[in-house]
């Protein structure tokens, strides 16, 4: 059901240039990827790391080709589920894209919790040492799930607190997790340069433990590297706020792309010519830690990137369970979820009960995958997290094509070349489907999160029933991401 319209509407302010932009663009896609999996991709390949992340930047580059030409094309907020909307008119699926979109935002927050606290624990380790040994080392597994619930309780309160103070310390956190980055790849170098032991022969060496064949490790391995390339999709809800986006959006976006998958790949391969696979992935615990403590041994940087990789992965969290409880609370405004989602704190002016809702659901995957699950839980999450966005992908690059009958002849708009939404959706549905080497599990928590959802779009119609709410659901998508 639409929102009433009013002869006065106000309209969001377009306040972003090509900087504050790109920065957007690049603090979301760096961040929690490569902290936390650079050890998990090696652990699939072996040396040759840096491949599955080049494949993951090809991939999510050729996808952002066609988020460009939507974007330009519908320079609105909403992204996905608008475009989705637009392409197949089925009030059901537009529901479904915006509801996985939001499930990826929580699963990759959960990500960011998880180590978060892993990262605690090491920097206590590092800088403690026999402290750590004789009174925390027994506690850390049962203190790693307190410490990332207790994580994602205070994102919920600084979320409650309000989007301004949100905002403003997203940006302080991307300059420490970029910072973060910037030190890896300048003492690596340096020590590339000084003469450290280094062992280029790995870059290139591949080691596909088990019964995987090569051509399933790489995909297997890439399908997890994909959890560092999201981000870049966020974008697109700042349409609407962004000066001139049909000429500033196709650069801006292909350079941030650039950047982070130039770091991302350039990181990898450090590490990996710095330190041998094998303790590289060993445990759950920062890989780029023991990159600095190879590269810098007298130096303290290793001491200190236990602490900017929880800045780093805070930011992951602030940015996706901002967007997630926005997203659930637009939905519940347009009648496709039940209303009580829909509800803004009087004073805060935040829809509280959507960032409790969203929290909830957090709580209940981290300590799933800390309790049950077999494997690493960081990779679980973040592999969940690709496995959702990756549908959504498939979605986008079958809508750009439906949507070229759409002939738009006020002003121009990019057009991405037709080849490139074909192979971007046989890539992602080909990583989305079990043929290429993704876990069991990612599947179970990806479709109970679907079907919680489906769930509660099956309440809410009896909901509007029983008010006499007529009217198929989500009848204006781009009110999805609204917020007070």
């Amino acid at each position: 059901m639409s929102q009433p319209a009013t002869a006065e509407a106000p309209q969001l302010k377009r306040v972003m240039g090509p900087g504050l932009l790109l920065l957007f663009v690049v603090g979301d896609i760096l961040g929690t990827g490569v902290y936390a999996l650079t050890g998990q991709v090696a652990k699939e390949v072996g040396g040759a790391a840096w491949l599955p992340f080049l494949a993951a930047f090809l991939i999510a580059t050729i996808t952002a080709f066609s988020y460009l030409e939507l974007v330009t094309k519908y320079p609105q907020a909403a992204g996905a589920a608008l475009y989705a909307h637009k392409a197949f008119g089925i009030h059901f699926v537009t529901f479904l894209v915006a509801f996985i979109v939001m499930c990826s935002g929580i699963t990759s927050a959960s990500t960011a919790s998880r180590f978060f606290a892993i990262s605690f624990f090491d920097a206590i380790e590092i800088n403690f040492g026999q402290f750590f040994t004789d009174h925390v080392a027994q506690l850390k597994v049962v203190g790693v799930i307190l410490l990332a619930l207790l994580f994602m309780a205070l994102i919920a309160a600084v979320n409650l607190r309000g989007v301004s103070e949100s905002v403003k310390l997203n940006v302080i956190l991307t300059f420490i997790e970029i910072t973060g980055l910037v030190l890896v790849v300048a003492v690596g170098v340096w020590a590339i340069i000084s003469g450290v032991d280094v062992d280029f022969s790995r870059v290139v060496a591949f080691d596909t433990s088990g019964e995987k064949n090569a051509f399933i490790a790489v995909t297997a391995a890439t399908s997890l590297a994909f959890f560092a390339m999201v981000g870049f999709e966020d974008s697109v809800n700042m349409a609407e706020e962004t000066k001139d986006p049909v000429r500033i959006f196709p650069k801006v976006l292909l350079t941030g792309l650039g950047i982070a998958g130039l770091v991302y790949v350039v990181v990898a391969i450090i590490a990996v010519a710095l330190v041998p696979v094998g303790a590289l992935a060993e445990s759950d615990s920062s890989p780029l830690v023991k990159v600095m403590e190879a590269a810098a041994p007298g130096l303290p940087f290793s001491n200190i990137l236990p602490v900017i990789s929880m800045f780093a992965v805070s930011n992951t969290a602030l940015i996706n369970m901002l967007m997630a409880s926005r997203l659930i609370y637009g939905m519940a405004r347009q009648h496709v979820l039940p209303p009580v989602l829909g509800v803004v704190h009087p004073k805060r002016h935040t829809p509280w009960v959507a960032i409790i809702f969203t929290t909830v659901i957090a709580f209940g995957l981290i300590f799933y995958v800390s309790a049950f699950a077999s494997g690493d839980t960081v990779a679980i999450l973040g592999g969940t997290t690709s496995l959702l966005l990756l549908a959504v992908f498939s979605v986008v690059n079958i809508a750009v094509l439906v949507l070229r009958r759409d002939v738009r002849k006020e002003g121009g708009h990019f057009k991405t070349p037709t080849v490139l939404p074909v192979i971007g959706f046989i890539a992602s549905m080909y990583l989305v489907l079990p043929t290429s080497g993704r876990p069991a599990v990612q599947y179970v928590l990806a479709l109970a999160l679907v079907a919680t959802g489906v769930v509660l779009f099956l309440i809410t119609k009896l909901i509007n029933k029983q008010l006499g709410i007529t009217g198929p659901g989500i009848t204006d998508p781009t009110h999805l991401a609204d917020a007070p």
